[in-house]
């Protein structure tokens, strides 16, 4: 027994239904709290052990409804092979409560969904937490604010946690604030959220906060920084300045800086390096081909030749390690900034 407290009983979901927000406490106490962490556990107390996945997946989630797919992939790798095997799942967050335990408990194959809830910094280097987080056979990490997790997980006892999970190929996925700590670089809102019309005109805004260090060699996402409810929040223009203050600041240089967005309701499974879009939206995937020819502080971006391939469900795989669409020869389109605004080489200049 992996576990000392007792599982509640919650009650289980359809397994066809996307919940909207999975943070919403489903009304059940927690099965252990402590001004550092609340612990949430459906399922078995057993740890199941399944075999361990040949290679490393990742599930990037675009915020808003969940896709279910990307869950059942994600679940289906941490099997390891095993058509038979069940898995232990551990959701971590700073804030919100037990909304996933009965999602994914209604998946097939899950044999128990743990949520930590991590407060402060102490709970992120707590042993207990850390136990738990450790024994995982795949890590899912809630929406939120990222600056949290940015400011308490990076550098933390967790981080480490996490970082030897990835070297088991223990699959590993975000949502939103979720999403925006698994790139390289991650934009981390600490000092609010920017739109794009203020990081286009202002691409030292001082809301425009990038960082390194936390989360960073995930196969397939090297140089690369990621933003989710793409094209909801008309968020385009902010991604290509990230890329423009990546290569700037040197934090990525041209050649190695890369952009993922992901629509709402969209998952992108990277399987070994190979991408495979899910779920209703599309995934961008931008690569700039020149440096930025003017980028400083309360001045308009200028920033010309962004390669954007974007690709919607069903339509192939996209290739992470060589960053090309394959065989399947996603027709780019190209991107450029000035005077606030972005400009497309598509018909009708349509930027997504």
């Amino acid at each position: 027994m992996r576990r000392l407290i007792l599982p509640l009983l919650f009650a289980i979901a359809s397994a066809g239904v996307s919940a909207a927000d999975n943070g919403k406490a489903t009304g059940a106490k927690p099965s252990a709290s402590t001004k550092n962490y609340d612990y949430y556990l459906s399922g078995s107390a057993a740890d199941v052990q399944p075999p361990a996945p040949p290679t490393p997946f990742w599930l990037l989630m675009g915020g808003g409804n969940d896709v279910d797919a990307g869950f059942r992939a994600m679940i289906a790798k941490a099997r390891g092979g095993a058509g038979s095997a069940t898995v232990d799942v551990v959701v971590i967050r700073a804030s919100g409560a037990d909304g996933y335990n009965p999602y994914l408990m209604a998946m097939d194959g899950v044999d128990s969904v743990e949520t930590l809830v991590i407060k402060n910094r102490t709970g992120a280097d707590d042993a207990t937490v850390n136990a738990i987080v450790g024994r995982a056979d795949l890590v899912f990490i809630a929406g939120g604010d990222q600056s949290v997790y940015v400011s308490q997980w990076k550098g933390s006892r967790l981080d480490a946690t996490l970082q030897q999970l990835r070297a088991r190929f223990v699959p590993l996925g975000g949502t939103s604030a979720g999403l925006a700590v698994l790139g390289d670089v991650d934009y981390t809102g600490a000092s609010g959220s920017i739109t794009r019309a203020e990081a286009l005109a202002n691409p030292y805004d001082r809301k425009l906060t990038l960082d390194r260090g936390f989360i960073t060699g995930l196969q397939g996402l090297g140089g690369a920084i990621t933003d989710s409810h793409l094209f909801a929040r008309d968020r385009m223009g902010r991604l290509v300045t990230f890329l423009a203050r990546m290569i700037k600041d040197g934090l990525a240089p041209l050649g190695s800086a890369r952009g993922i967005g992901i629509d709402e309701a969209t998952a992108l499974a990277v399987d070994n390096g190979q991408a495979e879009v899910l779920g209703a939206g599309h995934a961008y995937f931008l690569l700039p081909l020149a440096a930025p020819t003017t980028i400083a502080a309360r001045k308009p971006l200028e920033f010309a030749s962004v390669r954007v391939e974007r690709l919607a469900a069903g339509g192939g795989r996209f290739d992470l390690l060589g960053w090309n669409s394959g065989t399947q020869q996603i027709s780019p389109y190209f991107l450029g900034a000035a005077g606030g605004q972005l400009s497309s080489s598509q018909l009708g200049g349509g930027i997504y």
